[in-house]
């Protein structure tokens, strides 16, 4: 797929490389005035353009695209209309979600080129701003995972092949895009990570794509099962002495600030498959236990993100990788495992263990790193499924303002939060009779609060958040910027907080 600016838009002339069919799109408000490229289609085909809109039905409301034949004479096949609804309201979010709607509409008139002409006025944002959010909508909805499909028909693939926006200053439009470009990057290897099945993404083979990521400037340390008994993570090693694959622990590094500035950390869970362990999952849907390492997934791509957007901070991003798997040797419940940390854990329930892999990694990476904050990633409960659906990740924190300015990001950009209490009354609940804690809580209430509180006694008193992603890592149905799937949450909302933040 190619992806363009275009500073000039003729609607005569199509511009070379596009593949036919072609399509034209035009954006417009609420008030649905034509202007630019849209008024030149309209004067050039004496008005139809403005009357097969209003036989549209189109209201002008944000998201709404509607699509028909171009008017006679047209140098291109179909015209599409999307809307960004009231100008004061158009945000950055609104560009980025229209350019992904415009590409799945083109998608399905089956287009071979689409030129979309941004000339929008009246917003707050500015038009090389506003083309350069489309292209990176319409970038993130082009995202497919072909990799194994052979017996496809012509007309089941892809036809779109080319998409330029046009009717914009192009340099700094590109100047603008540049950023946006490095984060599709990062976003599309998350995605792909998390869409592998388990058989091609395993610990070592995921280790072994965070060890290509040293061409964009990434310091990669990676950690086998020896290196870390010798550090005493028995509580992560616990999870992974089922499976035949041994656990990984890779640090990821980018070092883009003064040496004396101290890092920024981000965690993640990386469960390759889980089976739940001798607390075996039931057999129906456990096929999606292969994105249980979508907090890794999301860690790794932030990082590749950072790296190649030359990010001005020191960055730290650990992951720990494991395969919860159920043969003789697997950890048993009521089994006692000691942590790096020197706190024992009374495991329970062995379907609770992606919060004993992230226990070792926080405890290293504050240890080791004495890092500003940390924020660790994980799909680690269902009942945050329960709670807030499948619309937002829940927050925990320790630190009110690493809470706040998580919050505001994931609002600004569409991944978005809800914060969850933590409390006395809750860490009670994990204690254990015969350990320092249990891996459960005492009841099935406040699953997802009890799971953060157990984190909590491994951050060592630093600012801390932890993001359960359990939702949103996955989706079944198509948002406007992300086929169903693997949605790569959390790498827009982190690199966001990190450039408001930490950059100097």
């Amino acid at each position: 797929m190619k992806f363009d600016f275009l500073s000039k838009l003729t609607v005569d002339v199509a511009p070379k490389g596009l593949k036919t069919p072609t399509g034209i799109a035009c954006i417009l408000n609420e008030k649905k005035k034509l202007t630019g490229a849209a008024a030149s289609l309209d004067k050039a085909t004496g008005g139809q353009l403005s009357r097969a809109i209003a036989q549209a039905g189109f209201t002008g409301k944000a998201g709404q695209v509607v699509s028909f034949l171009a008017p006679t004479g047209a140098a291109y096949d179909f015209v599409l209309v999307g809307a960004i609804g009231k100008d004061k309201d158009a945000t950055y979010t609104t560009f980025e979600n229209l350019g992904g709607l415009l590409v799945k509409e083109a998608h399905r008139l089956g287009l071979g080129g689409l030129v979309i002409s941004a000339e929008v006025a009246g917003v707050k944002i500015t038009p090389a701003e506003a083309a350069a959010r489309v292209l990176f909508g319409a970038r993130l909805r082009s995202y497919r995972f072909d990799k194994y499909r052979t017996t496809q028909k012509p007309e089941e693939k892809p036809s779109l092949e080319f998409i330029c926006v046009a009717g914009v200053d192009v340099k700094a439009a590109k100047k603008a895009y540049a950023p946006l470009e490095a984060l599709a990057e990062g976003i599309c290897l998350t995605r792909d990570l998390v869409t592998e099945p388990a058989n091609v993404m395993y610990p070592e083979a995921m280790a072994a794509v965070c060890k290509t990521l040293t061409q964009y400037g990434l310091k990669v340390e990676v950690m086998g099962e020896e290196q870390m008994r010798k550090l005493g993570m028995g509580s992560l090693l616990g999870v992974g002495q089922g499976s035949v694959r041994e656990s990984q622990m890779v640090v990821l590094r980018w070092d883009g600030a003064d040496k004396k500035e101290a890092p920024v950390a981000f965690i993640g869970k990386g469960v390759c498959f889980d089976t739940g362990g001798i607390s075996i999952k039931p057999a129906k849907g456990m096929e999606e236990m292969k994105w249980d390492m979508g907090g890794a997934g999301t860690v790794i791509g932030l990082m590749k993100a950072l790296a190649l957007r030359k990010a001005k901070v020191n960055a730290i991003g650990a992951v720990g990788l494991v395969e919860n798997m159920p043969d003789g040797n697997a950890q048993r419940p009521g089994d006692i495992v000691t942590s790096m940390s020197g706190q024992t854990i009374e495991v329970l329930n062995t379907d609770a263990e992606g919060r004993l892999v992230l226990a070792d990694v926080l405890w290293y990476v504050q240890d080791k790193y004495k890092p500003q904050f940390m924020v660790d990633l994980a799909t680690l409960t269902g009942a945050i499924i329960i709670s807030l659906g499948h619309e937002r990740a829940g927050l925990f924190s320790n630190d009110d303002k690493l809470a706040d300015r998580l919050f505001a990001a994931g609002e600004e950009t569409g991944e978005r939060l809800w914060r969850l209490p933590l409390g006395d009354e809750y860490d009670r609940q994990i204690n254990s009779d015969v350990a320092d804690m249990q891996n459960i809580g005492a009841d099935r209430e406040a699953g997802s609060i009890t799971a953060a509180q157990f984190l909590q006694r491994f951050v060592n008193g630093l600012p801390w958040a932890h993001l359960d992603i359990a939702g949103t890592a996955w989706s079944k149905k198509d948002a406007p910027i992300c086929p169903k799937g693997a949605t790569a949450f959390g790498i827009r909302l982190l690199n966001r907080f990190v450039e408001l933040h930490y950059e100097k």
